[in-house]
Order: C-alpha cells, then structure tokens, then sequence
C-alpha cells in the first residue's frame, strides 16, 4: 500500500508541478528513504530501488506527456525485464533522486536507463545504483502496441540515440520461455 500511495502522490501531485519535458529528456525525480523502505540490516531494501524505479518511471511519462498519450489510446506500459547494480547504499531519511531516460528501442520494446545519485562531499552527482528496463506496451483492449505505432504516437527516436550493444544482447539472454519445458535449468 505505500509504493501505491507514493505512486499516486508522485502522478497526481508532484509531477504535475514539475516542468514539462521532451519526450526523451532526463527526468530527475526526488525522494527521501523512509522506514517503510528499510530492510533488518537498516539501509534501503533492494527490492524497494525496483519499486521506487517504477514510482519515477510514472514521474517521467507524466511529465513527458506519454502517459497522456496513452491515457488516449487505451495502452498501458509494464515491464518486461530489469536489472539494477547497486554501488553505495541509501541510509535512512536520505535524500536521493532518480535519473530516469528512454533510451530507445529495439522491435519489441523499449528501454529506461533509471540512476540513484546523491550529490558527493564536492556537489557533484554520485551514482549509488543503476537500473535498465525493458518494457512493453499492452492495450486494454487486448493485445501488443506494436513499436511502429507506438513511435508514430510519441515521435520519432532522435538519431543521436542508439541502444548499447549489450543491453540488446542481455534482452533474449533473460528472456523466459513460453513453457517450463521449454526453460534451461539448472536444477535436476
């Protein structure tokens, strides 16, 4: 119940206040580590960066104008897969913001490149972990938006954009299988 109630509080309020962006500016959205997002060892809990990734994603396509776009059409994103790198953990009561960008897509989805980062003794941004998404695009009427549909809806990818290597390398290797038989395993 609180990502719920920190998600809408981001949707409805905070990023509503914020400046417009681009549809592929950085969105730079702010947070404090409560209680509630601690685990027994008292830094932040590493399931919770994923959740409050999803919390900034929302910041981001509020304030890009996507989601009304997709508020429109009946389309709604979700997450295909992630992955996040931690470097320095978040203390209580900290205040951190997440960098969040599309950084493009291939011919299924798309792909956010998500930071933590809290300034360092000079000021200068720090990075604590890094997260990548690759996200789909469903329509509730059922089915896939396709990526050229999609594309035609938000614009064009700017030609400076270009999906690293290894991130569309990473995508078919932790792709799941239709059925368990079908999954490799290392279990006996």
């Amino acid at each position: 119940m609180h990502m719920f109630f920190r998600t809408m509080m981001h949707m409805l309020v905070f990023s509503r206040r914020k400046p417009r962006l681009g549809h592929y500016d950085v969105a730079h959205t702010n947070f404090r580590v409560l209680p509630t997002d601690l685990d027994i060892l008292n830094h932040m809990n590493n399931g919770v960066y994923l959740s409050i990734m999803d919390v900034a994603r929302f910041d981001m396509l509020v304030r890009n104008g996507v989601w009304a776009i997709f508020k429109e059409r009946g389309w709604y994103p979700v997450v295909v897969a992630e992955t996040i790198s931690f470097r320095k953990s978040l203390e209580p009561w900290q205040r951190f913001t997440i960098e969040s960008r599309i950084l493009g897509f291939d011919d299924k989805a798309v792909y956010v490149e998500q930071r933590f980062v809290r300034p360092d003794a000079d000021g200068n941004p720090e990075i604590y972990a890094q997260g990548f998404i690759r996200g789909r695009f469903l329509k509730r009427s059922g089915g896939v938006v396709p990526i050229e549909e999609l594309l035609e809806a938000v614009g064009a990818v700017p030609d400076e954009m270009e999906l690293p290597e290894w991130l569309l390398r990473w995508a078919p290797d932790v792709a799941l299988p239709a059925t368990r038989a079908e999954a490799p395993s290392v279990w006996s």
